[in-house]
């Protein structure tokens, strides 16, 4: 049986662009982005003035802490042509990415790790959302 998901909201504008980086793949690339294309369609789409501020959207930066030992991180969620080699950003097609998308501080998910398991995060805060710094066109 799949986990309950948290409801997600997401902004108009992101859901278009994602869209549009998923047209240009193949078949199998694709098949390997199926998750996101779920969350695509079960998100609540909204324009991205109307998205709330403690909304994860594409690039906020986010503080997550991990359930199991208290550690905290944060990630940037980007587009491919965006990502980093620093760590701190991760691309919306990356697993984790894509299980980042319109969470809400105070989440907690099982975020798929390098070695196939599962881990267990909390989105802690928001530190940087676009929307909320009134910056629609990013």
């Amino acid at each position: 049986m799949k986990a309950l998901q948290p409801e997600i909201v997401l902004s108009e504008l992101d859901v278009k662009r994602i869209e549009r980086i998923l047209s240009t793949l193949s078949p199998a690339e694709l098949e390997k982005l199926m998750t996101l294309e779920e969350e695509l369609e079960r998100g609540n789409v909204v324009e991205p003035a109307a998205v709330p501020s403690n909304v994860v959207t594409m690039n906020s930066t986010v503080k997550f802490s991990v359930s199991s030992s208290q550690q905290t991180f944060c990630l940037t969620l980007v587009y491919p042509k965006d990502m980093t080699d620093d760590g701190k950003t991760i691309s919306i097609l990356a697993p984790a990415g894509s299980a980042m998308l319109g969470l809400l501080e105070g989440d907690e998910i099982e975020w798929p790790t390098p070695d196939g398991k599962a881990m267990k995060v909390k989105v802690e805060e928001i530190l940087y959302q676009p929307e909320r710094a009134g910056e629609f066109h990013l």
